[in-house]
């Protein structure tokens, strides 16, 4: 059987809402209609900017989960879960919408198959609808037993919350609570306390807004009043709500659904933050705070949809003809909207805070915080907040257009309400505010490599020029430190506050010169100070160009110093967090500065004077020190030991004081120019080893040979010739050595050949070697590894060759190092690469012994090949 019922024709403006994390989120605002196709109903909400886009298609179900709340709201769960929510424009809208549901859930129902059939637990509550008894003073606890045990499952309470709105059972009970009161039956008065409990528990949308119409909200409260947890105590809750001086009505609103919105909300509100606080579970919560979400909502949008009402609200503030009762009501009421703005999403809160500063805002705040009473000067900061914590650039654009215009900037006013107001809130909100203002916000870079085209690849040249560019804008970026590149009307703003700002804000602190003690400071002027230290410290971190200039030209640090020696322990707590912080920044000027006025010596007798009390005052101290300490601030450690010496060695019950002593002792005693290794060009003092560019002394290999030393073992291996000098001071200083020609062996060692030699060659007996001409050279270059490999692969020479092959004559001895001692230069022995190729010579009395042999080669061709094995 197909479905009948014809869907709406006309499109009904309306917003889509989705919850997500207990919020309710803004999809969109778009026109609602209700179609049946392929005989399924759905409901379809088509974008207000894109019609092609939908906001909605949800399919209409016969299980009952739509909820209509108020005359303009329509809340159902989608089968995956999701909460949704419509909001229409008109009540005539809701309502027509709200037909076509009814309508297709009616006949749902009706057209339900076999698998629809109704269980028998349905089919009995179907049978024997739900019944309870007609309220009276007799039958409450009755009706209260029923009602709980109805209550017990999820099918009885969605019966009985249709029960209750069907039968209007709640206005039944109310005059109930008034014949209770009269009777004083405090029996009676528990019982209807617990019904209105279990009532608005059943979390049913349609209840809550039911209870908080004018007509039922007073006996329902009434009947809250009296709470069987608390038998011998009884609320005020009606006397409160009934109190009309809280409900004040700037200007008429015409729209009597908003006014009963207003009203509503604020009860609600009651309701879930004092009545209800206690006894609340988390879907009632939910319901609550929808229903208070989509009444804000509706009165915003009524605020802004017309601009005579906000025209004539912000003209009151500068009508001189209005009376200050009057003004303080408007500021109260833009006060109440920005705090609903808070709840809002982006979008709407952005459009209301423009509407806003369009119609003067701007103006309203001025005024506010200016103003003798103590609760407008609240209500301005409040909003000045709100705006700074929505779009704090916002706020600046408005100061530098004021600034332009040569008016007083919002700045300004600001500072002269911190220095003069006595309500502590208020003056932290302006200390806060000041401090967002002067935040700095560098521009966004912009996008240009997407939107320029492919270049070519450049040359090298210009490559390494770009690189060079980059290299030296990072180092201009590290010596500006904090100070980031900021846009025109920041860097206006901020100069601005500087050159004109600066000096009335910390006045204060500046007059502190004239007062030789602190121990007459008042309560507001300590509260004052410590606000004025804190936005230092701030500017000392965000602006350290400028503020580092201006504390050294009017001389905050030393006015700061004072504050250490005041009474107050928390203001001595926020003086020594500024000096905690230039110390932290590691800045030669801060530093300098600190030593030259000599600001270490009201710390280091606050030290004293609570030494040794683990307190947070002494806990303070300590960490200014222990950071010196771990940090190495030399500069600062040298101050300290040499001006305060005998104060530091006495301060023992912690070993920071005596590890700073000592690391002074260290850096005195440390001279690079006293310092000497083994090898040395002198009897006393040696150059120091070359450092392994690498961090480590692990030996990095075998270096590849250069020209000249490729040519050289290229040629013939004659052990006459000498080593070229390129490779003997090459060799030198890999092995870490200066040669030097005056150096010459102590000992004259015999050769270990001559005894164990038979054969020597006659020619050779009464010749003298030519002397080497590098007496310094410890061993060969590593270079000969190559060479030793080249004929170790010669297939032509066997072992009995390699065993008769002559050695290379060294005029000294071959080593590995040379030391130094008792002021003579001695050469310790020490092996070659190989003991079986290289050995020692013996000075300048070595002679050229060659071994006679034989064997299958005769003497002449192991002579030759001793020649060659060099």
């Amino acid at each position: 059987m197909a479905l009948i019922v014809p869907p709406p024709n006309e499109k009904k403006r309306v917003k889509v809402y989705e919850l997500k994390n207990n919020d309710w989120f803004d999809r969109g605002t778009g026109f609602c209609t209700g179609r049946i196709i392929n005989d399924e109903s759905k409901i379809y909400v088509e974008s207000e900017d894109s019609p092609e886009r939908l906001l909605l298609e949800t399919k209409i179900t016969k299980d009952d989960g739509y909820q209509k709340q108020q005359d303009t709201l329509i809340v159902w769960t989608e089968t995956s879960g999701i909460d949704m929510a419509l909001s229409f424009q008109e009540a005539e809208g809701c309502a027509t919408i709200w037909d076509f549901v009814s309508q297709v859930q009616q006949q749902l129902l009706s057209l339900g198959g076999p698998d629809d059939a109704l269980s028998d637990d349905a089919m009995e509550n179907f049978v024997n609808p739900l019944v309870l008894p007609q309220p009276e003073i007799g039958n409450l606890d009755d009706i209260e037993h029923a009602m709980r045990g109805i209550a017990s499952t999820p099918q009885g309470r969605d019966a009985l919350a249709k029960f209750v709105i069907s039968e209007d059972y709640i206005r039944k009970l109310i005059p109930l609570v008034e014949m209770a009161e009269d009777l004083e039956s405090l029996k009676d008065l528990h019982w209807l306390c617990n019904i209105m409990k279990m009532l608005i528990l059943l979390n049913d949308s349609q209840i809550i807004d039911h209870i908080v119409n004018e007509e039922v909200v007073f006996g329902v409260i009434g009947a809250l009043e009296y709470d069987p947890d608390f038998p011998n105590h009884k609320a005020n809750h009606r006397r409160y709500l009934k109190d009309n001086s809280r409900y004040k009505e700037v200007l008429s609103i015409a729209d009597p659904n908003i006014t009963r919105k207003i009203h509503a909300t604020w009860r609600l509100t009651y309701l879930k933050d004092v009545v209800l606080a206690r006894i609340l579970d988390d879907p009632t919560f939910g319901v609550l705070n929808s229903l208070i979400f989509f009444n804000q909502v509706d009165i915003i949008s009524h605020l802004q949809n017309n601009p005579g009402y906000l025209e004539q609200l912000f003209g009151i503030i500068d009508s001189p003809t209005a009376n200050i009762k009057r003004k303080r009501d408007a500021v109260g009421f833009i006060q109440s909207c920005c705090a609903i703005a808070k709840s809002l999403q982006v979008t709407p809160r952005a459009t209301l805070y423009t509407n806003f500063i369009n119609h003067g805002l701007l103006r309203v705040i001025t005024f506010a915080i200016l103003n003798k009473e103590a609760s407008i000067r609240v209500a301005g900061t409040d909003i000045l907040v709100a705006m700074i914590d929505h779009d704090p650039g916002m706020v600046r654009a408005y100061i530098h257009k004021a600034i332009n215009e040569k008016k007083t900037p919002l700045t300004d006013t600001l500072i002269e309400l911190l220095l003069v107001e006595v309500d502590l809130g208020v003056k932290a909100q302006a200390a806060d505010a000041i401090k967002v203002l002067l935040e700095p916000q560098p521009p966004q870079p912009p996008q240009q490599p997407q939107q320029q085209p492919q270049q070519p690849q450049q040359a090298p040249q210009a490559q390494s020029q770009e690189s060079m560019a980059r290299q030296t804008g990072e180092f201009l970026s590290k010596v500006r430190g904090a100070n980031p590149v900021l846009n025109p009307q920041t860097e206006l703003f901020i100069q601005h506050f500087y050159d004109n700002s600066a000096s009335k804000l910390f006045q204060p602190l500046k007059d502190l010169e004239k007062r030789e003690t602190l121990n007459d400071i008042t309560f507001h002027e300590v509260q004052l100070f410590n606000h004025l230290v804190e936005i230092i410290i701030y500017l000392s971190r965000t602006h350290q160009f400028r503020s580092k200039y201006y504390i050294f030209t009017e001389d905050i640090s030393s006015r700061i110093a004072q504050l250490l020696s005041a009474p107050q322990k928390h203001l001595k707590l926020t003086a020594l967090k500024f000096f905690r912080q230039c110390v932290g920044l590691q800045d030669d000027y801060y530093n300098r500065q600190i030593m030259q006025k000599n600001h270490f010596a009201p710390i280091l007798n606050i030290v004293y004077e609570t030494m040794p009390r683990d307190n947070l005052l002494n806990s303070a101290c300590l960490e200014l020190f222990e950071y010196i300490k771990r940090e190495n601030v030399k500069q600062l450690i040298e101050h300290l030991v040499e001006t305060f010496r005998p104060k530091l060695e006495e301060i023992n019950y912690v070993d920071t004081f005596q590890l700073l002593v000592h690391r002074y002792d260290q850096m005195q005693g440390f001279n690079p120019d006293s310092e000497t290794t083994l090898f040395s060009n002198d009897s006393t003092t040696t150059p120091n080893r070359t450092p392994n560019v690498n961090g480590n002394q692990r030996w990095q290999g075998v270096k590849e040979m250069d020209a000249v030393e490729e040519a050289y073992f290229n040629t013939s291996d004659d052990e006459d010739d000498p080593l070229p000098k390129s490779i003997l001071s090459k060799a030198a200083k890999m092995n870490g050595i200066t040669a030097s020609p005056t150096l010459k062996s102590l000992v004259d060692y015999p050769d270990d050949d001559e005894d164990s030699m038979d054969t020597t060659e006659p020619e050779d007996l009464g010749t003298k070697p030519e002397p080497d001409p590098s007496p310094m050279l410890q061993t060969p270059p590593p270079e000969r590894l190559s060479e030793k490999r080249r004929r170790e692969e010669d297939n032509d020479e066997d072992e009995l060759g390699k065993l008769s092959s002559s050695k290379r004559r060294n005029s000294g001895p071959s080593t590995s190092s040379i030391g130094s001692a008792a002021g003579h230069n001695t050469l310790k022995r020490k092996k070659g690469f190989k003991n079986d190729r290289d050995s020692p010579h013996n000075g300048p009395s070595a002679k050229k012994i060659e071994i006679s042999l034989s064997a299958k080669k005769t003497a002449s061709e192991a002579g030759s090949k001793g020649d060659d094995g060099g």
